[in-house]
């Protein structure tokens, strides 16, 4: 990745000068020019770069010769080498237009309705019966509960709060599986 700020002939200098590297000590396989491309994150107070591409076999003194080279070099933002298997297909460029919005990972704005996926199977397509709904009995009330005075005004519409129900008191002398009738 180049710094655009330097002038184009300066940028074609550095990346003829490794070019020139590579074929000296080993072999160009494919060189690429993607072009001046908006980065994921500034470096050095840039937000573009020139991106250049080469796809090379060489010894690993040339990878240090060239990882030196490069860290040195006046106008080079970022590099990187990777090792490839020999069969990897050539990288293609990425395209330089900005995804559409349906690419978009960004959340859909608040007025926008959603959409669910349609399914046509015959099970997708028959009613569900609804779901049976269980009512679950409050707690009886372990200790009293401290009577509110009512309020004098209540506002319209507001319904009054419905009071605990008392749990019926168990005689100390019953056994158990003993019942009252």
């Amino acid at each position: 990745m180049l710094d655009p700020g330097q002038d184009a002939a300066a940028r074609d200098a550095v990346a003829s000068e490794t070019k020139s590297q590579i074929e000296a000590a080993g072999t160009l396989k494919h060189e690429n020019v993607w072009g001046l491309r908006k980065m994921a994150y500034e470096i050095n107070k840039r937000n573009e770069a020139d991106y250049r591409w080469f796809r090379f076999e060489a010894p690993t003194e040339l990878l240090e010769q060239l990882d030196h080279n490069l860290k040195i070099a006046d106008g080079v933002l970022r590099f990187r080498v990777f090792k490839v298997d020999a069969d990897t297909p050539v990288v293609v460029p990425p395209p330089t237009s900005a995804p559409g919005p349906a690419a978009s990972r960004e959340r859909p704005s608040q007025g926008a309705p959603q959409t669910a996926p349609v399914d046509s199977s015959p099970e997708a397509t028959a009613p569900e019966a609804p779901a049976p709904v269980a009512i679950a009995e409050p707690p009886a009330a372990a200790e009293p509960v401290a009577e509110t005075p009512e309020p004098e005004a209540e506002a319209p519409g507001a319904a009054p709060e419905p009071e605990a129900p008392e749990a019926p008191a168990e005689s100390a002398d019953a056994e158990p599986g003993d019942s009252a009738a």
